[in-house]
């Protein structure tokens, strides 16, 4: 997969693991399984708690595929409790 510069932007416990709002990465692994390394590998234990049960929109569509492809930005969003 080729190398993409993705607009990240974090929501809740996101956020705090990230330490931003957002930001701009170049992803070697254009897929939503490259990204969740990117960010494990980027900010640790913190995002890999969010990434564990968190889910990924994908140019505002949710995305459970890892292979799925990534598009001009992803939202990071922590689980959520209650419904």
């Amino acid at each position: 997969m080729a190398e993409t510069t993705v607009l990240v932007r974090y929501f809740a416990a996101a956020e705090e693991a990230a330490g931003r709002e957002e930001e701009r990465l170049v992803v070697s692994d254009a897929t939503v399984a490259g990204l969740r390394e990117a960010l494990a590998e980027r900010y640790g234990d913190a995002m890999r708690l969010v990434l564990r049960n968190g889910s990924f929109l994908v140019d505002g569509v949710v995305s459970r595929d890892p292979a799925a492809v990534l598009g001009e930005r992803v939202d990071v969003l922590p689980p959520f409790a209650g419904g």
